[in-house]
């Protein structure tokens, strides 16, 4: 049943149609061959309807409504401004401005697809024009915008949180330590690629000229203090976080700003609504192929078969990391996230590992595969939007790839990289 399924899916995808299709068809054979007739798939119904019922899934729409808000105003711009004004003057300092800059954008929208199109597209001729290769450029802006993934608020983040039902504010504490060791690590191999390359450096910007630039960014830094001091120190959860964010840029592009009219929101709106339409088939979608997959128990078949029984948490680790890794160099991650999740669950709960944990390591994966050839999103987002072939967009990865997969080993191997500030803020 299983080499079916998997086999109509393959086809489907090969042949061009949408991940949802695929899902579906490959939960409706499912059906049929444990069942033997269509009668019953009502249960495939049930469980779709199921998978988008849990109220923390109202966070993801308004996370995204409220990035596609930003990425029509000025919030990017004055964050990238901040972040220029005090180190664009050192040896890589552009670069590292690049980096930093997707790390606060992602601490705004959660989206890597958004902070490659709102970092990347007004940063990139600027590092053209500084003398970085385009190589290197298209390198950092797709692999940077993984930081996005991790830095809360991250929808693969909550994705996780539903299906696994693990705690999504945990998560989002999580996520800061891997973020904050990769934007270290980017802006160090970047600092390292100026020198090489004898990259010149730009004039310093005055201590006056750095006030007025913090000046300017008060305002969009009002977002992670909103949402990642909201959520540390209990005041609301996730998914009124995602309300007051969509509140808060309303109220920043459209009174302080000024860049948006509130005629404007009914097109930001609608393609909210149509991004959100695909999350949610997918989802729901994604819900039913795992429940024919558990009630098949080809999940324990699978797992049986690679012995990881008898692997140890380090192993089950690994596992689940090579996996969701490679399932996201092909697939989007949130459709991985669905389909496999359920898969290690019981492997991650009988070897007593903290889901937490878990968690963090997938969402590092997911966000690693979808900047990583052949079929990353990131990577067909900035070909779409610099209008750069898509060899020389992954020309540049590997050295970005190896830095975030060595941060994965190193979080299978020392936890805390994830868990310290979870622990410090839930006491743990």
């Amino acid at each position: 049943m299983a080499l079916l399924m998997f086999s109509a899916m393959v086809v489907l995808l090969l042949l061009g149609f949408p991940m949802m299709v695929p899902l579906i068809a490959g939960a409706f054979i499912g059906v049929m061959e444990l069942f033997g007739t269509i009668d019953k798939t009502e249960f495939m119904v049930q469980q779709m309807l199921g998978g988008i019922r849990p109220s923390s899934l109202i966070a993801v729409p308004m996370f995204i409504l409220a990035a596609d808000i930003m990425t029509r105003g000025q919030s990017a711009g004055r964050l990238i401004d901040m972040v220029m004004a005090f180190v664009g003057h050192v040896r890589g300092g552009l670069a590292v401005s690049t980096a930093s800059a997707c790390a606060l954008f992602g601490a705004v929208s959660g989206s890597t697809q958004a902070t490659v199109v709102a970092v990347g597209t007004p940063l990139r001729p600027r590092m053209l024009k500084g003398g970085y290769k385009d190589s290197f450029v298209l390198a950092l802006i797709v692999n940077s915008s993984d930081i996005a993934f991790l830095i809360p608020p991250s929808i693969g983040m909550i994705i996780y949180g539903v299906v696994a039902k693990a705690s999504i504010p945990e998560l989002f504490i999580a996520g800061l330590g891997p973020g904050l060791l990769i934007l270290f690590m980017f802006s160090v191999y970047s600092m390292i690629y100026a020198k090489i390359n004898d990259v010149p450096t730009e004039p310093a910007a005055t201590w006056c000229e750095r006030a007025n630039a913090v000046k300017r960014a008060l305002w969009p830094l009002g977002f992670p203090v909103l949402i990642i001091g909201g959520i540390f120190f209990g005041i609301f959860s996730p998914t009124e976080a995602a309300a007051i964010s969509v509140a808060y840029a309303v109220f920043l592009e459209a009174g302080v700003f000024r860049t948006m009219k509130i005629s404007d929101l009914y097109q930001v709106a609608l393609s909210t609504g149509m991004v959100t339409a695909v999350v949610f088939i997918l989802v729901g979608a994604g819900a039913a192929f795992a429940w024919v997959l558990s009630f098949a128990q080809i999940p324990q078949q699978i797992l049986g078969a690679l012995g990881i029984d008898e692997m140890g948490q380090i192993g089950v680790l690994f596992t689940i990391a090579i996996a969701f890794f490679v399932g996201c160099m092909f697939v989007d991650p949130i459709v991985v996230i669905l389909i496999f999740v359920p898969i290690f669950a019981p492997v991650v709960e009988k070897n007593g590992i903290d889901p937490i944990l878990v968690g963090t390591l997938v969402t590092l994966q997911a966000a690693i595969g979808s900047a990583t050839p052949p079929f990353g999103c990131d990577i067909f987002t900035a070909v779409a939007v610099f209008k750069r072939p898509y060899l020389e967009v992954i020309r540049g990865t590997p050295p970005f790839v190896l830095m975030l997969l060595s941060v994965s080993v190193l979080m299978i191997f020392f936890p805390q990289v994830a868990l310290f500030l979870r622990d410090v803020a839930f006491a743990k």
